[in-house]
């Protein structure tokens, strides 16, 4: 019995696959080795009915998440699952390979997460590159919901949102800077805090200024994550994440502005992580 599961810093989906059928995903918070420690990671595994259920039964688990790119940090995760699951043989790696393996398969790609945060990579069918580092939501994450969700604070404290945008956050969420303040510079995963403003934006698409935010973060995330490779308009350019799916209108046409063809755009990855696992494995 295979377990798979994609984190984010905001949502981890898992999946189990057997010989017979794939199990319906479910979900827990994301683990990020930066923010969670062992111990949480397992009680947050405990309160899972259907983790419960088939923790005994899984004999392999691939987990691909946010943060885990160095030996370190993978053993972090890592040493916490085999706690939770004592029969699996358990591999970690980076969410960027996973989004390689989601959407490249085995072919050459660029794969990009727009999501929480954001990142890329060149595949090459076998190897991962990555030719900038991913920086953070305090320092980078362009194009991302944290990315989008520090504009939206820092305008609305300098009343240069517009008014409906304005508004609708006071009401939604009580904004002000007490309140800000208190979330970004006191509280824990504050890069979580920031992206959950993206449902704002997603309400307001329509309008010019939001089209216009998007489209300059979007652009700036092209312009930093995949022109940076040299071969960017020759492979298919593929991207996983929330932000990425529901604001793919203006995605395509940034893209369609560096002459980049786009290949996929999926929200959530873990379908066809699932599938190229348990590919390889009857293979």
């Amino acid at each position: 019995m295979i377990l798979v599961a994609d984190s984010g810093s905001t949502k981890c989906d898992w999946m189990i696959a057997t010989e017979d059928h794939k199990i319906p995903k479910f979900s827990t918070m994301g683990f990020n080795p930066f923010f969670h420690s062992k111990e949480k990671i397992v009680s947050t595994l405990i309160e899972s009915q259907e983790a419960v259920k088939y923790a005994a039964l899984i004999q392999h688990l691939y987990f691909y998440g946010a943060g885990s790119s160095s030996p370190d940090r993978k053993a972090h995760i890592a040493d916490a699952l085999a706690q939770f699951f004592p029969k699996a043989r358990i591999e970690v790696d980076h969410d960027l390979i996973g989004a390689a393996f989601a959407t490249c398969g085995d072919n050459p790609g660029i794969s990009c997460i727009l999501g929480t945060g954001s990142n890329s990579c060149y595949f090459d069918g076998k190897e991962v590159y990555e030719a900038v580092p991913a920086l953070g939501h305090r320092l980078g994450d362009e194009g991302s919901g944290s990315y989008f969700g520090r504009k939206i604070l820092s305008k609305f404290l300098y009343k240069r949102l517009p008014s409906y945008l304005h508004e609708k956050l006071v009401e939604d969420y009580g904004l002000s800077k007490e309140v800000i303040f208190e979330n970004v510079y006191q509280q824990p995963n504050e890069n979580v805090y920031l992206a959950s403003f993206m449902k704002s934006l997603s309400d307001f698409k329509e309008e010019t200024w939001v089209k216009e935010l998007i489209f300059d973060g979007m652009t700036e995330f092209v312009d930093i994550h995949i022109t940076c490779y040299e071969n960017h308009q020759d492979v298919p350019v593929h991207f996983i994440g929330s932000v990425a799916y529901y604001f793919q209108d203006i995605l395509e046409e940034v893209c369609q502005s560096f002459d980049i063809k786009i290949g996929q755009i999926i929200k959530q990855p873990i379908y066809n992580l699932v599938d190229y696992h348990f590919a390889k494995s009857v293979g």
